[in-house]
C-alpha cells in the first residue's frame, strides 16, 4: 500500500498548481479505494513553505489590488483573492494529514475530502478568471493564511482552532454577502461557483470543529472557553462582527460560543 504521509508531502511540495490538485483529487480517489496506510510513517518533517508558483508576488495584505465590485478588473482581483485562499486550503488540508500522526482513520479521511473540493473551488474560480481574461497569478496576494497555519502548527489544537474556526469560518459570514453582488451584477456563473464554496464550507469548518472538539476532550479542557483563550492568544482580540450565527451553528458552534464570540467586542470596548 502507498503510504499516505509520503503522498501528501509530494503534493505539498508541487509547486505548478495543476500537477498539485490532480495528485490531491487522485489521492481523494485513492484513499477512498483503500490503497493508502496512514498507520505507519516516517516523523514528518518541519515543511515551513509548500510549492508554489512563482505568480502571484506576496505583499502586505493592505497593499493587495483593490477589489472595487463596480469595475470589472475590481471584481476579477475579488476572484483572484479568493482563488488564492483555495489554492492555500488546498494546502492547509494536506499539511493536516502530513503533519498530525495517531489520530483516528476519520481524521484523515475529513482532510483528504478538504483537499479535493478545495481543489476543485480553485479550478472553478481560476476557470471564471480566464473568461474574464485574467488568470491565477495576475494580481497581487498575501500570505497572511499560511503564516498563520504555520504559527500554530505545533498544536493541532491551535491549528484546528484558529486556521478553521477563525479564517475558515469567516467565509461563512462573508461568502453569503458576496454572493449577492455577483448576483446583483447579474454573474450567475459566480453565483453557482460561490454558492458550491458556502456550502461545502460548512463541512470544512465542521471538520475543523469535530478535531478540535477531539483534541479537547483529550487535554481535559472546555472548547468554548478554550476557543476563546485562543483568539485573545492568536487575534489579540475580538473578531470582527456580524457573525452567521444560523451557519455557524451547523458548522459546529455553540449558543455559548457565540455570545462569548461577540462578548469579546464589548471586553475590548470597555
Amino acid at each position: 500500500m502507498l503510504n499516505i504521509y509520503d503522498q501528501t508531502k509530494h503534493a505539498l511540495l508541487l509547486s505548478d498548481p495543476d500537477e498539485k490538485l490532480e495528485f490531491a483529487m487522485q489521492l481523494s480517489g485513492k484513499w477512498d479505494a483503500g490503497e493508502l496506510e496512514w498507520q505507519e510513517g516516517e516523523a514528518p518533517e518541519l515543511l515551513n513553505d509548500p510549492g508554489r508558483p512563482d505568480k502571484p508576488e506576496f505583499v502586505l495584505p493592505a497593499d493587495v489590488n483593490k477589489r472595487k465590485m463596480g469595475k470589472e478588473e475590481g471584481r476579477a482581483a475579488l476572484i483572484h483573492a479568493l482563488a488564492h485562499i483555495e489554492l492555500t486550503a488546498v494546502n492547509l488540508a494536506l499539511d493536516s494529514v502530513y503533519r498530525y500522526r495517531d489520530m483516528p482513520k476519520e481524521y484523515y479521511a475529513d482532510w483528504v475530502q478538504c483537499a479535493k473540493e478545495e481543489s476543485t473551488h480553485f479550478l472553478a474560480l481560476r476557470s471564471r478568471l480566464r473568461e474574464m481574461g485574467y488568470d491565477y497569478g495576475y494580481f497581487t496576494a498575501h500570505n497572511e493564511l499560511w503564516n498563520t497555519a504555520v504559527d500554530t502548527a505545533d498544536d493541532m489544537l491551535d491549528r484546528m482552532g484558529i486556521v478553521h474556526r477563525v479564517f475558515e469560518a469567516r467565509a461563512l459570514d462573508v461568502v453569503p454577502k458576496t454572493i449577492k453582488k455577483f448576483d446583483n451584477l447579474g454573474d450567475q456563473k459566480m453565483v453557482k461557483i460561490l454558492t458550491m464554496i458556502a456550502n461545502e464550507e460548512i463541512g470544512h469548518v465542521s471538520s475543523g470543529t469535530r478535531w478540535f472538539h477531539h483534541r479537547c476532550a483529550e487535554k481535559g479542557v472546555d472548547p468554548d472557553s478554550t476557543f476563546i483563550e485562543l483568539l485573545w492568544k492568536y487575534m489579540k482580540g475580538p473578531l470582527k462582527g456580524p457573525f452567521n450565527h444560523e451557519i455557524r451553528l451547523k458548522a459546529g458552534f455553540t449558543q455559548k460560543e457565540l455570545a462569548m464570540m461577540e462578548g469579546m467586542s464589548d471586553v475590548a470596548k470597555g
